[in-house]
């Protein structure tokens, strides 16, 4: 069958789209980690031998690779692209490194799109909101809704301004994940964790604190490394726009510190 779409990177975000968009061999998938092979199978898109092979003909690309490797990934696939494909780097890092991204891929005469997922991407799946920026935004927009994403927006054509707006909110949510980490271990070294969570609780009634409490630790110990990197380009796009990113840095060093040793209790 010919390839729909190539997957650049085959971690949870990929996997999670290509399971429930049921791409199978509509799609070509490649990681630099080949113990992911057993994933791509078990999800039986086409596990390519080599990144020219995933790119061959493919119209749409999603660069889903870790932050500290998306511009590399975009320096690696450029030349290899079609002319006049749409390359949608999905990766959580600063405008400017996304500017630096398109500079490549549009040198080699394909399309960049600057994309921004905003929510986990499990449970959500298709449905998980992402932002596109970009001259060709409109085309890609279009292309994602044929892939089966089913809420996609369009928010400029400047690349840069889809990652600004995911970076500036990425420092609250990742804040308060940290600071869950760090109460929660402040707590449990005074012996005082139900005491606080229920007085938490009573300032906001709407929520319980001990489930919140739970659901920011276990996002953190999971998914802490891959965040702690975010943060960092974060870090460096407050500092971009003028903003001393005292918080976001110290919040980037509780995520990795969670990712390696556990988070709060």
């Amino acid at each position: 069958m010919n390839c729909n779409v190539a997957l650049i990177g085959f971690g949870e975000a990929s996997s999670t789209f290509a399971r429930a968009a049921e791409w199978r061999g509509r799609a070509n998938a490649w990681d630099i980690d080949r113990h992911r092979l057993t994933s791509m199978k078990a999800c039986e898109v086409n596990a390519a031998d080599s990144a020219a092979a995933a790119l061959t003909d493919a119209p749409i690309i999603l660069s889903l690779v870790s932050a500290d490797q998306a511009v590399s990934a975009a320096l690696d696939c450029a030349p290899l692209l079609t002319e006049g494909a749409l390359w949608c780097d999905m990766n959580s890092v600063s405008p400017d490194s996304k500017r630096a991204a398109a500079q490549v891929i549009e040198a080699h005469g394909a399309s960049y799109i600057d994309c921004a997922i905003l929510a986990p991407v499990s449970p959500s799946g298709l449905k998980v909101p992402i932002l596109l920026a970009g001259e060709e935004a409109d085309r890609a927009a279009s292309a994602l809704r044929t892939l089966k994403f089913a809420n996609v927006s369009i928010v400029g054509t400047q690349v840069g301004r889809a990652s600004t707006i995911k970076m500036v909110r990425s420092v609250m949510i990742k804040g308060v994940e940290a600071l869950t980490d760090e109460m929660m271990e402040a707590a449990a070294a005074a012996g005082v964790v139900a005491e606080v969570l229920a007085s938490l609780d009573t300032s906001n009634a709407s929520q319980n604190w001990a489930e919140r409490a739970d659901y920011n630790l276990e996002r953190m110990a999971t998914h802490g490394a891959r965040r702690a990197a975010e943060m960092e380009e974060c870090a460096r796009t407050l500092t971009a726009i003028g903003v001393d990113p005292i918080m976001t840095i110290g919040t980037a060093e509780r995520q990795r510190r969670a990712a390696t040793t556990g988070a709060g209790l």
